[in-house]
């Protein structure tokens, strides 16, 4: 790992590839828990174990948003090296199963997305459900309770910053935001966050645009909100870290604005308890 100061230029040296999803369900990047921040990637990757083929689906539909968020993996692995931290990610695609939903969600297996079908998953049955929860969904979620619990325990309860990306066009009209902080009542990361990218007079910054932080059971729900941590969730629209040029310009300038955040003690590091719009 290339050392590097937050408040530097981003290095650009090569990112490890991601495991399969056969070997582990989880990518996990051990950082330093004394500094307070925890990075999640939950639709890191588009891969499939080799169990489930293509799940029906011609190559194309595996470069689109359905089967993961372009950008974030990059992303969030540059944002763990510039600050040494701890983050996890996916292996696998959320069209196998959606990490970011609870397991009582209808839409935690897709049989539908953005107009395609997915032939794979359109007569899953009850067993099968529970296989991918199983192997795939439970694991990512016990090993990001295990890093919270590790933190805790050593006395850094972590701000958890969760990366996710979106399209620029959603059913032909265009979104206006470059990126978007999702929340639901814990403001402690989520207004300095959405404060401080907006001071750039360029960017366009929603607050719970395009979608809305308040979801019960998803992964802040479950990691940040029931367990009294700080965060946030991050969308950055796809097209501005769709290469390796936009991604680093983006991890440029998320630095500077993360490590301010971070160094400016307004109780991230205390467990409270917000309550949820969701609930």
């Amino acid at each position: 790992m290339t050392e590097t100061s937050p408040t530097s230029p981003l290095p650009i040296s090569p990112l490890p590839a991601s495991p399969s999803p056969d070997v582990t369900p989880f990518e996990r990047v051990a950082g330093d828990r004394s500094k307070g921040l925890l990075l999640l990637c939950d639709h890191a990757s588009n891969a499939l174990p080799a169990r489930y083929g293509s799940l029906g689906l011609p190559d194309s539909e595996f470069r689109r948003h359905i089967a993961y968020d372009i950008g974030v993996r990059e992303l969030t692995l540059m944002l763990a090296q510039a600050f040494g931290v701890p983050a996890l990610l996916t292996t696998y695609s959320r069209l196998l199963i959606d990490p970011n939903r609870g397991e009582d969600d209808p839409t935690l297996v897709m049989r539908l997305s953005d107009g395609a079908v997915v032939p794979g998953n359109a007569n899953h049955d009850a067993a099968e459900r529970a296989h991918r929860l199983a192997t795939y969904h439970r694991p990512y979620h016990e090993a990001v309770a295990a890093e919270i619990d590790a933190a805790i325990a050593a006395g850094h309860p972590p701000a958890i910053l969760s990366i996710h990306s979106y399209t620029a066009v959603w059913r032909g009209v265009p979104r206006p935001w470059h990126a978007g902080v999702l929340w639901d009542t814990d403001p402690r990361f989520a207004l300095p966050l959405l404060a401080a990218l907006r001071e750039d007079a360029d960017l366009v910054v929603g607050d719970n645009e395009p979608y809305d932080g308040a979801l019960k059971n998803d992964c802040m729900y479950r990691h940040g909100t029931v367990r009294g941590l700080a965060h946030a969730l991050l969308e950055v629209r796809q097209d501005l870290i769709a290469d390796r040029v936009g991604v680093t310009a983006w991890a440029e300038r998320l630095v500077p604005v993360l490590a301010r955040i971070l160094a400016s003690g307004e109780a991230l590091g205390e467990i409270r308890h917000y309550g949820s719009r969701c609930e």
